[in-house]
């Protein structure tokens, strides 16, 4: 990966993929997530594709597109850690394959600056009627996520597990912040940290890529910049009893979701060893949560763990009938004092192995999961390649992982049941 320094804020990272005739790129503003801001930062990005000096609405951007062949453009609102991501996302095919030469990269990335740094306004202000659809647009957001119960359930635990802390902010912000935004608020918000804010760009595939440097630059030059840092996120301790919340909601199947501190940080050196228990633990259908609670017991309909590698968690899910949550409970953590205990097999260990070094493989084919990868490594502080880190998995001994497992901690106990019959 090459790294160009385009400003004090900016950076631009070239991953060269040449195997896909598409080029995509990446552009990640990042912001500290804490609740004044979240609720902003989840409507900003959404506003700002509505239209710009290039394009001065959806219709005039879709032709934009259709005229690079069929290139897109897409926002989203990203959550690592304490850091809350404005992300900007757009693909096309590379340079090389253009039928007249065309530099469509040049051309797609100026349309994203010019979304980013040249929105349309009113009198001071964001248009009122683009403000007021991507409000009623993100409190859908916000609905639908409740509508995924499973999602829901472990998206609570966790917000439990850090009650008081900044991670316990959602990226989607609050549906009643978002109805009292105002388009003067969110232009003065936006007027305040698009300057101010770290802003990675990835461009991953095969690119010209001092074009687009020069292209970047010509968007930007007129702008002063205030430096920032990307805000990071600290791996806390709980020492205090394990909590138990339960939620009682009209839904037909329970939502068990068990919070662990795995008191293992991206940068420490015991990491992979962490990636390779989660994978045994709960990660697949080779996992001790599986074959033990779903597939052997029948106490779950699905049973599965996953990391939160910078906040230090792991989280596990299960759906299970109401009456079964004792079971399910006491063997989920049946499974972990297992693996605390050494009771590993070599078919856990080496499929477990196998999974993880796959997916990481499995980035070579797909130039998005290659760019978000380096981008969360950064995020992370760590800075690993995918070579390096797995270097380090295949490194991973069975010793390793019980003594990684031995650090967790419970946390917290989220049940999701449903509610009282009268």
């Amino acid at each position: 990966m090459r790294t160009i320094n385009i400003n004090s804020n900016i950076r631009l990272y070239y991953i060269p993929m040449t195997k896909l005739k598409t080029t995509t790129v990446g552009v990640y503003i990042h912001r500290p997530l804490n609740t004044e801001e979240a609720s902003m930062n989840a409507l900003l990005p959404y506003v700002l594709k509505r239209g710009c000096k290039k394009c001065r609405n959806l219709m005039e951007i879709s032709k934009y597109l259709e005229n690079l062949y069929g290139a897109t453009f897409g926002t989203s609102v990203l959550k690592c850690g304490d850091d809350q991501i404005l992300y900007f996302d757009a693909e096309t095919i590379s340079d090389k394959f253009a039928p007249k030469s065309e530099l469509l990269l040049s051309e797609l990335t100026a349309l994203i600056f010019s979304v980013i740094f040249e929105p349309v306004t009113e009198n001071g202000a964001f248009l009122a009627d683009v403000v007021e659809q991507e409000k009623k647009n993100a409190v859908d957001r916000i609905e639908a996520l409740m509508n995924d119960k499973r999602s829901y359930a472990a998206l609570r635990c966790s917000e439990e597990m850090c009650r008081g802390e900044n991670f316990a902010v959602s990226r989607l912000g609050n549906a009643q912040d978002i109805q009292k935004i105002t388009p003067k608020a969110l232009y003065d918000y936006y007027e305040r940290i698009i300057t101010s804010s770290v802003i990675d760009v990835y461009i991953c595939g095969d690119a010209e890529i001092n074009n687009i440097e020069e292209t970047i630059k010509n968007c930007t030059s007129k702008l002063k910049f205030e430096p920032a840092e990307i805000s990071r996120t600290n791996i806390l301790k709980n020492d205090a009893a394990p909590k138990n919340v339960t939620e009682k909601m009209d839904v037909a199947q329970g939502k068990l979701s068990i919070g662990f501190r795995t008191n293992t940080a991206p940068t420490d050196a015991d990491y992979p060893a962490l990636m390779i228990f989660n994978s045994i633990f709960g990660a697949g259908a080779h996992s001790k949560l599986f074959n033990n609670v779903r597939e052997k017991l029948s106490l779950a309909y699905y049973a599965s763990s996953q990391l939160e590698k910078y906040k230090g968690l792991l989280i596990v899910n299960a759906g299970i009938e109401f009456k079964n949550f004792e079971k399910a409970h006491n063997e989920s953590l049946a499974q972990l004092e297992e693996i605390k205990n050494g009771n590993i097999s070599e078919l856990e260990f080496s499929s477990s192995v196998s999974s993880v070094l796959n997916a990481l493989e499995s980035y070579y084919d797909d130039q998005r999961q290659m760019q978000n990868f380096f981008m969360r490594e950064k995020v992370a502080g760590s800075d690993k390649d995918i070579e390096l880190l797995k270097k380090q998995i295949q490194g991973v001994t069975v010793e390793d992982v019980v003594k990684v497992s031995r650090k967790l901690e419970l946390d917290t106990i989220y049940f999701l049941t449903g509610k009282e019959e009268n």
